[in-house]
C-alpha cells in the first residue's frame, strides 16, 4: 500500500481533498494512506515559528531548517529505503503523466509544501526530487501537492472503475498525445451529431478513428507535445 505523508504550514487546505472523490475511494479501499502533517508541530517556542527573514536582506521570510529537517526525518523513521521525497518548487522537474506513473509504483511518498519566499537551500538535501507543476507562481506548494497526489492516487491498482482500460488511453498515457473526443447519448443534440463510425460496431474502424482524431486534436492544441518527440 502506497503511503502519502504532506507536510504543510497550511494542513487545514487538505480537508475537503482528502473527503470527496478519487482520493477518499482509494483511502477507503485501502490503496493509500495520507498523512497531513502540520509543520509548526516541528517548531520550537511559543509561536512555533517556522520562517525568519533572509540573509543578505530581500522581501519575505524564509522557511527554516530545523522544523523541516524534524518532520522530514520523522515521516522517514522506519520506512524503507525506497522512500521518495518531493520537493514543490518552480525550479522543479515538469510534472507530468509520466511522473505520475513513475510515482504510483512507490512505496512511500512525502511531500514538502513551500510557502512565504520559499525553503533555506539547505533544506533541498532533503529532497529526492523537486516538481513543479506548470511555469507560474503560487503562494505556498498545497495546491501543487494536491493535484499531484490525485494524479498518482487514481492510478492505483483497484481505484477506478474499468481496471487498468480506465486509464490507459486517458490523454497523455501509451503515445503521450492527446486522448480522442468522445460521445454519449444523445445521438443528436441540438443539430451536433456523433460521428457516425462511433455508432458502426465496427471496432477496428473506430480505433483507427480514434487514434487520428487523437493526432488531430494534439496538433491543433498541443503541439508542443509532439515537438518534444521529434
Amino acid at each position: 500500500m502506497l503511503t502519502i505523508d504532506i507536510i504543510s504550514v497550511q494542513p487545514t487546505m487538505f480537508r475537503g481533498f482528502l473527503d470527496e472523490s478519487i482520493v477518499a475511494r482509494a483511502v477507503k479501499k485501502l490503496a493509500c494512506k495520507i498523512n497531513i502533517i502540520n509543520l509548526r508541530d516541528y517548531a520550537e517556542g511559543t509561536y512555533r515559528k517556522v520562517d525568519d527573514k533572509i540573509y543578505g536582506g530581500g522581501p519575505g521570510m524564509l522557511m527554516m531548517c530545523p522544523p523541516w529537517f524534524k518532520a522530514v526525518e520523522g515521516c522517514l523513521e522506519g520506512k524503507s529505503s525506497r522512500s521518495r521525497v518531493i520537493m514543490t518548487s518552480p525550479a522543479g522537474r515538469k510534472f507530468d503523466q509520466k511522473a505520475a506513473e513513475e510515482l504510483a509504483k512507490e512505496e512511500h511518498i512525502v511531500f514538502m509544501c513551500g510557502h512565504y519566499e520559499g525553503f533555506d537551500a539547505r533544506i533541498e538535501t532533503l529532497a529526492t526530487d523537486m516538481f513543479s507543476i506548470g511555469d507560474f507562481v503560487m503562494t505556498g506548494g498545497e495546491l501543487a501537492a494536491a493535484a499531484m497526489t490525485d494524479s498518482i492516487v487514481r492510478l492505483l491498482p483497484g481505484v477506478l472503475g474499468g481496471g487498468v482500460a480506465a486509464t490507459a488511453s486517458e490523454s497523455f498515457s501509451n503515445d503521450g498525445i492527446l486522448e480522442a473526443p468522445q460521445y454519449t447519448h444523445p445521438v443528436d443534440f441540438r443539430g451536433m451529431k456523433v460521428p457516425e463510425v462511433l455508432l458502426s460496431g465496427n471496432h477496428a474502424k473506430i480505433e483507427a478513428w480514434r487514434k487520428a482524431k487523437a493526432l488531430e486534436l494534439t496538433k491543433e492544441r498541443r503541439v508542443d507535445i509532439l515537438n518534444s518527440k521529434l
